[in-house]
């Protein structure tokens, strides 16, 4: 509790809570010295025996990082950097063990002969983003440790309003750039308020690509406004000065690096919407959608008047496409072009409801084993069983809309329907626990390059399925000097390869298809060292393997030109079917 007490302040400061803001951070302040003092008292109590030595380091530009906490994860020991980064923790000698709610009892590991545990490190300061960590080994582990913490990165700015008039708080957003299955999304990352002076900042951001936005605010200046008169209001502004999301400037974060940003606000005329919606079924609440010349984003809002059953609100001058959505109990949409030059009445959006797709499956399974896969499934053989579809937004901005398979009704329910899928386009991800999809169709649509698009109330042709078992496998070893850091990752504990072999060191690796195959991606942890080997289940096709000392969370693999840096750093290997592969990985390190 503690420590989630003092990570809370950076981003009350985000949300610009103001004075309560402060308090709580000076209350996270006051606990954070609470607990190293703790730490260090109970350092003091315990028997001094082994004791470990080492540094704090910016992890960007290697320079010392003073009065750091450094301490256990079980609060049992810790201590604080000096102003040159340096740190002492004595580990104590006597082992405490609780044994529910009884007394602690003492065991000396000298006494019983028994080994020394591998002992976790961490490190966390204001100002770097997420605690580091090591793991030692008290026996054969490094006694002289180094620690690197991430520095955040900000984004300060000024919203200037075309008036001398100070400007209401206005909400600005932020959206980051992340990677998900192998494609670019984005996601909100932050929102604050500005200031009185139209200042704002966010902090606490990690190194990435960035998007800009100020949120609609409507001019309530009461010597301007009239009863029944013009209404006038701030349009949202897409840094740096684009007129939708989709066209919006990327602001490129590196760790540590501070960006600042100025922006100006035009007022405009704002004009009443309503937009009658007809066929809505009862109990059904929906999602209004508006996005400038179609293409999705935030910025602009209108709402749904459930009395009224119509879409109300206010927009300024131009032509939007305006959706309605619907997810539960049943998925409905609707959709209408408007063009906004004064008040706008209508015309009526009629709410549809897409049929569900049916799914076959074609079974072109040869071994005994695939054929028996009802007692792998637990139930019946039929591919319900062990064979699931999952639908994700094909666009970079869409938001929510995914599908799966109907779960099966009763027993003997032996159909595979997609249902309640809202209009979209999107990329459908096969999971098969037997076999291998082999091909996967809708049509003439090849849903294993091609995003399936659903239109608003028309069905579809069935998404039809082949699935084989002549799978091949690849053997995987990953190669690595000795005695290096082979996992380090801010947040993460880090392994350290030693002689002794006390503490293992793991390696991600990323098989993933290449050329014409079929899009498959497969991630596994395997531990460097001789003899050392994991296989890996593929479709036949041509894969490259790519071992990295950290998770990657950004590996954009589906993206032929972002994968082009990695060229000559892993094999690429061609399985044919039934065939077995083995190669050896070189271990990429996380600063290379």
């Amino acid at each position: 509790m503690v420590i989630r007490s003092f990570r809370q302040c950076p981003r009350q400061r985000r949300l610009g809570r103001g004075a309560a803001a402060g308090a709580m951070c000076g209350l996270g302040i006051l606990l954070w010295f609470w607990l190293s003092s703790r730490l260090m008292a109970g350092q003091e109590l315990a028997a001094k025996n082994d004791s470990i030595h080492g540094t704090v380091v910016n992890r960007v530009t290697h320079e010392a990082v003073g009065h750091a906490l450094v301490y256990s994860p079980d609060e049992r020991f810790g201590t604080m950097t000096d102003s040159d980064g340096h740190f002492e923790v004595t580990i104590p000698n006597e082992i405490n063990a609780l044994e529910g709610n009884g007394p602690v009892a003492k065991v000396s590991t000298r006494q019983t002969g028994a080994v020394n545990p591998p002992y976790t490190l961490m490190a966390r300061k204001p100002g770097f983003l997420t605690e580091s960590g090591r793991n030692l080994n008290l026996e054969s582990g490094p006694k002289e440790i180094t620690i690197s913490l991430v520095p955040e990165a900000l984004i300060t700015g000024h919203i200037a309003l075309p008036t001398a008039d100070a400007p209401d708080r206005l909400q600005v957003e932020i959206y980051r750039r992340e990677i998900r299955d192998g494609r670019p999304h984005w996601v909100q990352a932050g929102n604050t308020n500005t200031r009185s002076n139209g200042d704002f900042r966010f902090v606490d951001l990690p190194a990435g690509s960035y998007r800009l936005l100020t949120r609609e605010l409507l001019d309530r200046d009461p010597k301007d406004f009239a009863p029944g008169g013009q209404i006038y209001g701030y349009p949202p502004v897409y840094y740096p000065s684009a007129p939708d999301f989709a066209a919006a400037g990327t602001i490129e974060l590196a760790a540590g690096v501070t960006k600042q940003i100025d922006l100006s606000l035009v007022r405009q005329p704002y004009y009443p919407v309503r937009i009658p919606v007809a066929n809505v079924p009862p109990g059904v609440s929906l999602n209004v959608v508006v996005s400038v010349l179609g293409r999705k984003g935030p910025g602009y809002a209108l709402g749904y008047n459930h009395e009224e059953q119509r879409i109300e609100g206010l927009l300024p001058a131009g032509t939007y496409k305006v959706e309605v959505q619907s997810f539960a109990p049943v998925a409905a949409a609707g959709a209408t072009t408007i063009t906004v030059r004064g008040r706008v009445e209508g015309p009526s959006m009629t709410l549809s409801m897409n049929p569900p797709i049916e799914v076959k499956v074609t079974e072109e399974f040869t071994s005994q084993q695939s054929n028996d896969s009802g007692v792998i499934a637990g139930g019946s053989r039929g591919p319900q069983r062990y064979l699931n579809l999952y639908l994700e937004p094909a666009d970079d901005f869409e938001q929510g809309g995914s599908a799966s398979l109907r779960p099966p009704s009763n027993p003997d329910d032996e159909s595979l329907v997609l249902e309640h899928i809202l209009p979209g386009r999107y990329w459908v991800h096969p999971t098969a626990i037997v076999g291998y999809v082999a091909a996967m169709t809708s049509g003439v649509v090849d849903l294993l390059r091609e995003p399936l698009v659903v239109p608003v109330g028309r069905s579809l042709p069935p998404i039809e399925v082949r699935l084989r078992d002549d799978n091949a496998s690849i053997e995987v070893t990953v190669e690595s000097a000795a005695n290096v850091p082979v996992q380090e990752a801010p947040g993460a504990v880090v392994a350290l390869a030693n002689q002794a072999g006390a503490v293992p060191g793991y390696a991600n690796v990323y098989c993933m298809s290449t050329g014409e195959s079929t899009g498959y991606f497969a991630q596994t942890n395997i531990a460097i060292g001789a003899g050392q080997v994991a296989s890996i289940a593929v479709p036949p096709g041509v894969y490259r393997l790519l071992a990295f000392s950290d998770a990657q969370q950004d590996l954009e693999f589906r993206n032929p030109e972002a994968m082009r840096a990695y060229d000559g750093k892993g094999p690429v290997v061609r399985a044919a079917a039934g065939e077995k592969q083995r190669v050896q990985v070189p271990l990429i390190q996380s600063n290379e």
